[in-house]
């Protein structure tokens, strides 16, 4: 009963953009290098991450000025750090209003914080439906400035988006190597949904 998986580059934001490092993403890797490195859990290790990101969000001098540039069709994902040995990834995703991912799943732990703005979240799960499955809608999280939230698959079935009325910009950390793969997107539900 698994949903289908979608086609690779299905829900890519934007290409990922050349990274350019500030002191402070330097610092920020050097801390998640730590972490990663002790081989815990990945439930452990994306607290450990959301610890080690929340004291920066909303700090001046996060992020260039290009890091925070948006795109008019969809939210933009700069990349900020891909771990050589693919343990790890770092990037901003950029929100102008309205702006949303597709209903999805990731190939790995997550850590996301808030930099700047709203990014509001539906969280969902997956039932039997039959011969099929159907989505539930469980939770709806409204993340604010400074917020962080952290997770690992299985249940992290989420669509997130910006329901201000102003730019918002998130820092996301995953297990995984963005700069390979594109994304940290598993896979996009196309199922019927019951929302709440």
């Amino acid at each position: 009963m698994t949903p289908p998986t979608a086609p690779p580059g299905t829900i890519p934001p934007t290409a990922p953009t050349a990274a350019r490092t500030t002191d402070r993403i330097a610092q920020l890797v050097a801390d998640v290098r730590d972490v990663v490195g002790r081989g815990l859990p990945p439930d452990t290790t994306a607290y450990l991450v959301g610890e080690r990101l929340a004291p920066h969000l909303g700090a001046p001098g996060l992020l260039t000025p290009e890091q925070c540039e948006g795109d008019p069709d969809r939210y933009r994902q700069h990349l900020l750090h891909a771990e050589r040995d693919g343990s790890f990834s770092i990037v901003a995703l950029v929100w102008l209003p309205g702006q949303q991912t597709s209903i999805h799943d990731h190939v790995s732990w997550c850590v996301t914080g808030v930099h700047r703005g709203t990014e509001s979240e539906r969280r969902y799960r997956l039932v039997p439906d039959g011969a099929t499955a159907r989505l539930v809608a469980t939770e709806d999280v409204v993340n604010h400035q400074g917020d962080v939230c952290g997770f690992a698959p299985p249940g992290d079935i989420h669509r997130v988006r910006n329901a201000c009325s102003s730019t918002a910009i998130s820092v996301h950390i995953y297990g995984a190597d963005v700069s390979r793969l594109g994304s940290s997107v598993r896979r996009v539900y196309e199922l019927p949904t019951d929302e709440r």
